[in-house]
């Protein structure tokens, strides 16, 4: 597990809409944009191999700027396709706030960051003590029949309360705002709270993007 002393003060960062990761998660990820290729090369000659997920703006006007919290993800499996991509797996580890932009000569765009206010992050999986699991189960079924979407429901019934939250954070498809709110939730029973909000909403007809106007 990586440790507070392992966080560095500048990041590399890679700037993907919905994309979304999650401290003790893992995202994986195809990096075939030369600019990428050479941010890879770069972050497996660091000790902490890290890289930060953060989602751009998508609102007009607001080009090429990022959302404030990112999520950091360590390195931690890649392989190379005969035709050059490569196959990567982050694996969560904090969130972090942008404190601002480092110009430099890299293809890729770096932040300095700040981990203040993350602690929790690097700890033990969080619990859930007030998660109703029965009616959130029943309203997720819903939603995938809703939306036409598959999934191992035994695996789901049998993961714990924060491999659930986590996962579906980051594999419905919702908006990126509304991811943003998922990764920006302060705890676990939070992140639950805004991700029931978003299934029931999207049940109801309305649209993540309605709901976070």
């Amino acid at each position: 597990m990586i440790s507070s002393t392992d966080l560095p003060d500048t990041l590399p960062v890679f700037p993907l809409p919905g994309a979304l990761l999650l401290p003790r998660s893992r995202l994986p990820l195809h990096l075939f944009e030369p600019r990428y290729l050479a941010m890879l090369d770069d972050v497996l000659k660091t000790s902490s191999r890290l890289i930060g997920m953060v989602q751009p703006y998508d609102a007009p006007g607001q080009s090429g700027k990022l959302h404030t919290i990112g999520c950091a993800g360590k390195l931690t499996a890649f392989s190379e396709t005969e035709d050059g991509r490569y196959m990567v797996t982050l694996s969560g580890a904090s969130r972090f706030r942008i404190v601002e932009e480092v110009e430099g000569f890299t293809p890729y765009r770096r932040c300095k960051v700040n981990w203040d206010g993350f602690d929790r992050d690097l700890g033990t999986c969080e619990k859930d003590p007030e998660f109703d699991r029965p009616a959130f189960m029943s309203a997720l079924n819903r939603f995938f029949e809703d939306r036409g979407l598959s999934t191992d429901w035994d695996s789901l019934s049998e993961a714990d309360d924060e491999l659930l939250i986590n996962s579906l954070s980051m594999l419905c498809p919702f908006e990126p705002e509304d991811k943003q709110a998922l990764l920006e939730a302060p705890s676990l029973s939070t992140r639950r709270e805004t991700l029931t909000t978003l299934i029931e909403f999207s049940l109801r007809g309305g649209s993540g993007e309605e709901m976070m106007q």
